[in-house]
């Protein structure tokens, strides 16, 4: 898997934390899903914690979606898909989803141009095998 940029990371991760929060329950599995994923997309390894912290700060001082959408917007199918199945994972990490989340995941997938059909699939996939 291609390493990215870590402001691209950054952005991708805040994007992430966005999906976390907005049940308004930011769990410790969710948050070490975050971690996995910058420590797989990120070129420094040692900065996930920096990395994290970053996001974070981006993510509560924003109230735009398309400040997290249009760096994911930006990049290639196969990162889009790893990115929809991330939000999927932490969106069933507490095994529900909301109306919110449900929405969440239908705006994300518009802004980035992808499709509903494979977001779909992606969370039954995920559902079948308990993430």
């Amino acid at each position: 898997m291609n390493k990215l940029d870590d402001k691209v990371v950054i952005g991708i991760a805040a994007l992430l934390i966005h999906a976390a929060k907005i049940d308004e329950h930011y769990s410790v599995k969710e948050k070490a899903i975050i971690d996995t994923f910058i420590k797989t997309f990120s070129k420094n390894e040692n900065s996930s914690t920096t990395v994290a912290e970053e996001a974070e700060k981006i993510e509560r001082d924003s109230n735009q979606l398309l400040d997290f959408t249009n760096i994911v917007k930006k990049q290639s199918d196969e990162i889009k898909f790893k990115i929809i199945e991330q939000l999927w994972k932490i969106i069933l990490s507490d095994k529900s989803t909301d109306q919110f989340e449900s929405n969440l995941m239908r705006r994300i997938c518009g802004l980035i141009y992808f499709s509903d059909k494979q977001s779909g699939e992606i969370k039954l996939k995920l559902i079948d095998s308990d993430q």
